[in-house]
């Protein structure tokens, strides 16, 4: 009834009364450091998991025979020229060279009978610089890296029948990032020399290899996870176990290995089945390659990385059904297409399996701060062209992971190209401050808005390592937004994309998630726009940014080679010339067939060297000789174009003519009335607003001049017209007087026009960078004594020379010319500056008496406005920015605008406005700038704010009006045609808002007399219409046009149909928000 003791019921333990033995704990740091020993070289590398990676290698006769032909100078010969010449017998161990060229080896195959049953068979060929593996039939098969990466190339089992089998190897003498004479940034070195190490047949053990994979991320999972979390000590017992139970003498112990690794990774991690768990992943990976098109080395080489990397992934594809790969620049495919067609017909069946993606709609990856608007419209038209022409369909997303700073109006301009999405990272690098998103709708200066996503792994080339995964989370700044995150995973820069061993790493990555956890969910198998579409439905709530995406760091790349960024500011100027009289020509004359495949030709080269480490100047001297042969070209076809044009109107261009002789072509489009002169002493008046003026008398007098120069002091001159009076000493401009305003313009006791220099020593990136510091090494140059150059009776001019140093000098000379009535005067200057300096900066200020918290510069399509002060690091972070054809620093009622013909960098400090000139960085290209310079600015003063005086005399001072005499020169009347094109065909009226530009005027691209086949021919003829408001306000206008229009319609910039504008009378209407950028497309009966 009580007391008494009954027997426990419950399950049987077999746990020990006494202890057995003791038990430590583990030590953490010690076991975490012995993770290492099972996959390390050194000491134990006889001894460990890498003894096992090979069941067996063999080498030499007879089962790799080598034989070699080289390639003469630095050509890179076709497959069939280089297989037709005779090879001679070469061995692994020789050393092959120099720098840039190329050999090629005939590889004969003979897999010994030892191995043919072998689960995996590899040749393994390891030169230390880039290959690419051709069969016998001259077909591209895969890219090789060198270095110990991507070496293998597994052999098909129809090599395994005991007979020879032919391959052929192209090795060229680069590694993956050039030649560099150091490190990697520095100049290449023209005489580096390759051993081949490694030619080998290797029967590798599949079991090893996929437990080096196995290993490696679990022994991630143990450092990397919180040391708090029991997944992180999980991991790091399961490494241990797995060393305990690894036997170096008996493969069979990699199986138990792999065994115990599941326990970890779970059990799908050697299929793309791990991807099928049904659970959600928040990670998106996409395989990309990105491939500079230019940089540490030359486009010539680019054009085979190409090659070598899509092979390779392609290749991919066939083992790893999970991978999706994108990849951009037009280009890039257009080369592949031309000089590999069948590795191009390998991707296009890929594309159409929906695994390789073309992205980007870009012709190549451009820089967004330099090219002018027309430019980026360009990049977009080529672009999606190609790939709709090629592949049957255009991008959504705009890709431009590695540019070096973001305009503007880039949201508008991809939504007028088919595109709403853009992806980039480069913000990430931001020296100074922390760019706060990662997915936000981006807002152009007109409103328009991109959703763009920045891939908080911070990099597009993951190695796709543990902690890429790991950061994709933990990096993520939106996650109130958007938890989701793109990992862009591939070697890159370089070339080369997704390798074998990133692809099983994410497959572990996927396993660990699934298995024990805290990894974010990482997944393959979708493309970047499926990504998007997930995105976009949520978009309305995500947060904005509006105005440039300012990239605070690479400042440098706004003025390093100088000659390049000249030469793209006049190709642009040329091609937007040309396109308009060609236009005007085409419909004038029936005969003259408008020139596409000639612009298109041009277009693409200047769009090439737009690419993001051409144009900003970031590349090798072999690049910069490249793009300067391109540019060579792009003018000497502009010669050609203009002679056929020339022949048309009936006119020919001339230096000197006469009053009633001369015309003066004009291919802006508003009233101009210019000084222009007609021979070494004499000027005229061109006046109209046509392509052709004619030429009025300028009426002078001998006691009246229209300009003067007087010498006040010794070295003490003052230029002076009916509007300014500049006082000049020693070069600089001392006095500059508005004589209509009543006011000077320079803050007493200070320079304008005074060149100054800077010490300029980045912390690394050379070629890229000016760091803030370099401000504070400013030093002014004194120039020598000033003199008079010249005195004509519409213009006076001063010159004067600088010193720099021993090796450099200034020649400036500052010109003052007429003032004409209803145009604003300005002073021009022209300097010529011999530039032998070594990291030095040189440029050239303008202290003027005006205040104001913002400067405006101009750019792509309207103005950005950035602070002059430094109130927090992002305006202090603005040391240096971007500007075209002008900069502007106004107050209420007045102000001061600077004008260049070459130049794109800036800075506004308080009322210091600089143009920057010349750099001198020694890397990645020792003579970077070194030379004669030509440059021209100009001094704008003007009554009330910004206006549109600005932005046209902006225009005008790059596109002067050219001197051309007619046919019927010396006859008492023109040819009519001549006079017919003093109306211009095409026009905004008087009555329209001075703020709206008609900048470009073009055919259509798919005319049927100007169609190149590429897309649908459309019937009857057309001209293309942009115009964009300059100014930031709602701008109206009428379109008048003489042509004989049928049908007007509002189209976007691939020229698709969009609204049908009224037209009557031979006019419509246009009405333009603030900085919109509106295309129309004119039907011609």
């Amino acid at each position: 009834m009580g007391g008494e003791t009954r027997a426990q019921r419950g399950p049987k333990s077999d746990y020990a009364l006494q202890a057995p033995r003791p038990v430590g704990q583990m030590i953490t740091n010690i076991y975490k450091d012995r993770i290492n020993q099972l996959t390390a070289g050194g000491q134990y590398a006889g001894h460990n998991l890498n003894a096992l990676m090979n069941e067996a290698v063999v080498s030499g006769q007879p089962h790799v025979q080598l034989s070699v032909w080289h390639a003469p100078d630095q050509t890179r010969p076709s497959f069939k020229e280089a297989t037709s010449h005779e090879f001679k017998r070469t061995n692994a161990g020789e050393w092959f060279g120099p720098s840039w060229t190329t050999h090629w080896f005939k590889v004969v195959l003979k897999v010994p009978s030892h191995l043919r049953d072998k689960r995996l068979l590899e040749l393994h060929w390891d030169a230390n610089n880039e290959g690419l593996v051709w069969n016998e039939h001259g077909h591209p098969l895969q890219g090789l890296t060198g270095g110990n990466e991507r070496v293998e190339w597994v052999l098909p089992d129809s090599f395994r029948n005991g007979e020879e089998h032919l391959i052929y190897i192209e090795m060229a003498c680069n590694g993956m990032f050039g030649n560099p004479g150091g490190d990697t940034i520095q100049p290449p070195d023209p005489n580096r020399y390759f051993r081949l190490d490694r030619a080998e047949i290797v029967a590798v053990d599949p079991d090893a290899r996929q437990l080096h994979i196995d290993y490696w991320i679990i022994g991630d999972a143990a450092r990397e996870f919180p040391q708090d979390s029991w997944e992180q000590h999980k991991a790091l017992k399961t490494c241990n176990q797995i060393v305990e139970a690894f036997d170096v003498n008996n493969r069979d112990s990699l199986k138990v290995c792999r065994k115990i690794a599941e326990g970890y990774l779970g059990s799908q991690v050697d299929s793309s089945a791990v991807y099928q768990s049904g659970k959600e992943p928040v990670v998106f990976g996409i395989g990309h390659c990105h491939i500079d098109s230019c940089w540490l080395w030359p486009f010539a080489e680019t054009k085979r990385k190409v090659a070598r990397s899509w092979s390779n992934q392609c290749g991919l594809m066939e083992r790893y059904p999970e991978l999706h790969f994108a990849c951009s620049q037009a280009q890039q495919y257009k080369w592949l297409k031309e000089l590999y067609p069948s590795v191009f017909d390998r991707v296009k069946r890929k594309v159409a399996e929906g695994r390789f993606h073309p992205i980007g709609g870009s012709w190549v990856e451009h820089d967004t701060n330099m090219p002018s608007g027309e430019s980026l419209v360009r990049q977009f038209l080529y672009g999606q062209r190609f790939y709709e022409s090629n592949f049957g369909s255009r991008c959504q997303t705009f890709w431009l992971p590695d540019t070096f700073g973001y305009s503007s109006q880039l949201p508008q301009l991809c939504r007028l190209a088919g595109m709403s999405r853009f992806l980039t990272q480069k913000l990430s690098w931001n020296n100074i401050n922390r760019f706060p998103h990662t997915t936000f709708n981006w807002v152009a200066l007109d409103g328009t808005q991109v959703i763009c996503h920045m891939p908080p792994s911070e990099t597009y080339t993951a190695e796709a390592h543990f902690g890429d995964v790991k950061r994709s989370m933990s990096q993520h700044k939106s996650l109130d937004q958007d938890h989701t995150s793109l990992l862009v995973f591939g070697k890159g820069d370089g070339g080369g994309g997704p390798t074998w061993q990133q692809l099983e790493k994410l497959r572990r990555c996927r396993g660990v998630s699934d298995t024990v956890g805290v990894l974010p969910r990482v997944h393959l198998g979708n493309s970047v726009d499926d990504f998007f579409d997930k995105l976009e439905r949520k978009a309305d709530s995500f947060v904005t940014w509006y105005g440039e995406l300012y990239f605070e760091l690479h400042r440098g790349t706004y003025t390093t080679q100088s000659n390049n960024k000249r030469n793209n500011r006049k190709s642009e100027i040329v091609l937007r010339d040309l396109e308009l009289l060609a236009t005007i020509a085409s419909i004038k004359d029936e005969s003259y067939k408008y020139p596409k495949k000639k612009f298109d030709t041009m277009w693409e080269m200047v769009l090439l060297c737009q690419f993001h480490d051409c144009l900003p100047g970031s590349s090798i001297e072999m690049a910069v000789h490249e793009s300067m042969e391109m540019y060579a070209e792009v003018f000497k076809i502009a010669e050609s174009i203009f002679k056929d044009i020339s022949e048309v109107f009936g006119v020919s261009q001339v230096r000197t003519t006469t009053v009633a002789d001369g015309i003066a072509l004009n291919t802006l489009p508003w009233h101009r009335k210019e000084v222009v002169d007609i021979s070494e002493n004499e000027a005229a008046v061109a006046c109209g607003n046509g392509p052709l003026l004619r030429l009025r008398t300028l009426k002078t007098s001998q006691d009246d001049p229209l300009v003067s120069a007087k010498q006040v002091s010794k070295g003490i001159f003052v230029l002076e017209n009916d509007q300014l009076r500049v006082r000049v000493e020693a070069g600089a401009i001392t006095s500059l007087y508005d004589r209509k305003a009543e006011r000077e313009l320079i803050p007493k006791g200070q320079k304008a026009n005074q060149y100054v220099i800077f010490d300029d020593k980045p912390l690394y990136w050379q070629a890229w960078d000016v760091e803030v510091y370099h401000l504070d090494t400013r030093k002014p140059l004194h120039s020598g004594e000033t003199k008079i150059h010249e005195i004509k009776k519409h213009s006076a001019s001063l010159i004067t020379h600088t010193k720099i140093s021993d090796k450099s000098s200034v020649k400036t000379i500052i010109t003052l010319g007429a003032a004409v009535e209803g145009q604003q005067s300005h002073i021009e200057v022209a300097a010529t500056v011999e530039w032998h300096e070594t990291m030095k900066f040189l440029k050239v200020e303008f202290p003027v008496d005006i205040r104001n918290t913002e400067a405006s510069y101009e750019t792509q399509f309207g103005i950005v406005r950035r602070p002059t002060h430094y109130n927090t690091s992002w305006d202090m972070a603005k040391f240096e920015v971007c500007s075209h054809r002008f900069a502007d620093l106004s107050e209420h009622g007045y102000g001061v605008s600077i004008l260049n013909d070459s130049k794109y960098g800036f800075a506004t400090a308080g009322n210091v406005m600089r143009l920057s000139l010349l750099r001198s960085p020694k890397a990645p290209d020792a003579h970077a700038d070194m030379g004669t310079h030509h440059i021209r600015w100009g001094i704008l003063p003007h009554q009330g704010g910004l206006s549109h005086v600005t932005v046209r005399k902006a225009f005008e001072f790059n596109n002067p009006l050219k001197l051309l005499s007619s046919r019927a020169a010396g006859s008492s009347s023109p040819g009519s045609l001549v006079l017919d094109l003093a109306r211009p065909p095409v026009c905004l009226t008087q009555d329209s808002s001075p703020a709206l530009v008609l900048d470009t005027v073009k055919r259509g691209e798919d005319d049927e007399d100007v169609s190149r086949g590429e897309l649908p021919v459309k019937e009857g003829r057309s001209v293309v219409l942009r115009i964009y408001d300059s100014l930031g306000g709602r701008a109206r206008g009428t379109v008048a046009t003489t042509w004989d229009v049928t049908r007007v319609c509002k189209v976007n910039l691939l020229e698709d149909e969009l609204d049908e504008v009224k037209f009557a009378d031979g006019e419509f209407a246009v009405d333009l928000r603030a900085f919109e950028v509106a295309t129309f497309k004119l039907q011609l009966a």
